[in-house]
């Protein structure tokens, strides 16, 4: 099976501030969280704290949908649907390149104590308007 791309007209998208994670919460409905990201090629990579709901939702259930949209005009999106990919960032690599793009020290953002994991987005499937 070949990863769906993003078509080039949308990919300009991937340089945006913010996307919106759609993960599947306990109760089997929608939970939608505005998110930072980095996009390395065409894969959304995100940062999150290990004690957010998002997280304890990829681990039981890692179906996702990450949707960008261009605040110009937000009938042009696109939305990645897919798997997440959960890998520890132990030493907040990842997460130092996410706050260099936002000008922001997530550690300042963590309790003590509290880790954070890499969430990369495995398209299955790619949704492109506008």
């Amino acid at each position: 099976m070949t990863t769906p791309e993003i078509p080039d007209s949308h990919k300009d998208l991937l340089n945006a501030q913010v996307g919106v994670l759609g993960t599947i919460g306990v109760s089997g409905r929608p939970q939608l969280s505005a998110t930072w990201f980095l996009a390395d090629g065409e894969t959304v990579k995100i940062s999150l704290n290990t004690t957010r709901q998002k997280v304890k939702n990829l681990r039981a259930e890692p179906k996702v949908s990450f949707l960008i949209f261009d605040p110009a005009n937000p009938y042009k999106y696109v939305e990645l649907r897919g798997d997440a990919e959960i890998t520890p960032d132990d030493d907040y690599a990842f997460a130092d390149q996410v706050g260099a793009k936002y000008g922001s020290d997530l550690r300042d953002r963590d309790q003590p104590g509290e880790t954070r994991v890499v969430v990369a987005i495995k398209p299955t499937r790619v949704v492109a308007w506008g």
